[in-house]
């Protein structure tokens, strides 16, 4: 059969929350193009009640991730690369459509985030020994500071960096034991939901990160007030929609990451993930050995 015969399979694109995949609960849609303003697909758009069912499979979601071994969350991750270089010519059609780029360039993109990927999932069994340790105390007491993951994280995805940036802004929240509510770059969400099937089938449970697709402007405020929500990363909110949002989010006193300019193309470091940690520090007392009493 010629391929001038066959009919066109289009692609339905689909929410990822709390591991399946459903369409929007509002049932509405809305156009995808690309950089020339082709059509490429209709991608759901997210409701208010999608954002809050997102919420609730994060919660679920979070008590089993933050307390799997920081050795087991680092396979996970590695395992969302090894899926990603997989599938890379999906992405790489799909970034190059998203951002206007050429095969080649889109490819070097999606290379990025792979090895972002497996950058941070090396991190995740070594944060612990960077910003925490054992703190010298005048007394007979161990005083031991450890990270802990603060829980429910909204992430605001950038914009303009339909795949790289989304990577970068996902996986230091959840290599630290988080989940994440992510929102979906509004004019390139396809390399967003497409991921969403990656994550399903790399053993990373269900719920560990939900993707929206819609506008920020919509379900970005009720995420920011939601009182289970710990953390927002304001990284593709405009200025306007982030002053908002910020505002919410210190009605529980959420963490927030404000928007900055990046390359993130470059070395990420460590802050997006010491950004969302909490420090908890634990006293011992010391006992004596023996008669000498000399100290543990």
């Amino acid at each position: 059969m010629s391929d001038q015969t066959r009919l066109s399979v289009f692609k339905t694109y689909k929410l990822y929350v709390g591991g399946k995949f459903p369409r929007s609960e509002s049932g509405r849609v809305y156009e995808v193009t690309d950089s020339k303003g082709k059509w490429l697909a209709n991608a759901p758009l997210s409701s208010r009640k999608d954002a809050r069912d997102a919420v609730v499979a994060a919660r679920k979601a979070f008590g089993g991730w933050a307390g799997a071994t920081a050795y087991n969350r680092g396979q996970i991750l590695y395992r969302v690369a090894e899926m990603l270089e997989g599938r890379k010519g999906q992405f790489v059609h799909e970034v190059a459509h998203a951002e206007g780029l050429s095969k080649n360039k889109a490819a070097v993109i999606v290379d990025a985030a792979i090895d972002r990927w497996v950058w941070y999932a090396g991190w995740t069994d070594k944060i612990a020994q960077v910003v925490g340790g054992a703190n010298p105390v005048a007394g007979p007491y161990f005083n031991l500071s450890t990270p802990e993951p603060t829980g429910v994280v909204t992430v605001v995805a950038p914009q303009d960096s339909s795949f790289l940036g989304l990577v970068s802004v996902i996986a230091p929240v959840i290599a630290t034991g988080n989940t994440a509510v992510v929102i979906a770059s509004e004019k390139s969400p396809l390399p967003a939901l497409s991921l969403g099937e990656v994550l399903a089938t790399s053993d990373l449970p269900g719920g560990v990160v939900n993707i929206l697709s819609g506008k920020a402007a919509e379900m970005g405020p009720h995420l920011a007030a939601h009182q289970d929500v710990n953390a927002i990363d304001l990284t593709g909110a405009d200025t306007d929609l982030a002053r908002d949002l910020e505002i919410a989010a210190a009605d529980n006193l959420k963490r927030v990451l404000r928007p900055r300019t990046e390359d993130f193309a470059e070395s990420p470091g460590t802050d997006r993930m010491t950004a969302f940690l909490e420090t908890k520090t634990v006293w011992h007392p010391t006992g004596s050995l023996g008669a000498s009493g000399s100290s543990y």
